[in-house]
């Protein structure tokens, strides 16, 4: 006779939180029994820890939706990209899509075209190291760290809300919304 399998835990924010660097006030606001939700919205009630509330929120996030979530943040700030950025930006939609082996390689192509420096470049980083390896596919497997999805989704929202200096606190807002909104299921892929 088998065991039912007994439910996982819940997942708590401190859990997320502890590989992250979060500012002194993000922390101090941080309980013990917080779901990430519940972090989540304390942090972006603060305008002034948005940036804490992306940094988490990309943890936070499973991968695809969290690259999801940074596709949306780009596209809306770079409507008319170059070039490089556009390859970037349609290979992390594909791989959103269909996640599977062939576009999420063309996202780390793509992601090196777009210099890694830029919100496209991150974009389409944060879905080549959601998995797999990141050395070329005849080589032994080199697995990504497991924070460097988060790390990229976090660059390529927090980049893409600074494209316009007279509206950060208004792209801050509006990229909080809309990862809201994929993280309560509301927004769905």
């Amino acid at each position: 006779m088998t065991t039912p399998a007994q439910p996982r835990p819940a997942r708590l924010a401190a859990d997320v939180a502890k590989s992250l660097v979060l500012s002194e006030p993000a922390k101090a606001l941080l309980s013990p029994a917080h779901t990430p939700r519940q972090f989540f919205d304390a942090l972006a009630a603060h305008s002034d820890l948005a940036e804490d509330a992306i940094r988490f929120l990309a943890a936070a996030l499973p991968k695809r939706e969290g690259v999801w979530w940074a596709l949306g943040c780009v596209r809306s700030a770079f409507p008319k990209p170059a070039p490089e950025a556009a390859r970037a930006i349609t290979a992390a939609d594909a791989w959103v899509k269909e996640p599977t082996e062939v576009n999420r390689r063309a996202c780390g192509d793509a992601a090196s075209a777009a210099d890694h420096g830029t919100a496209a470049g991150c974009l389409a980083a944060a879905a080549f190291w959601s998995g797999g390896s990141l050395a070329p596919p005849h080589l032994a497997a080199v697995p990504p760290r497991d924070d460097l999805t988060a790390t990229a989704i976090s660059a390529a929202v927090l980049l893409s809300a600074v494209v316009d200096v007279n509206h950060i606190a208004a792209s801050y807002a509006k990229f909080l919304a809309l990862g809201a909104d994929i993280a309560s299921g509301k927004a769905r892929l």
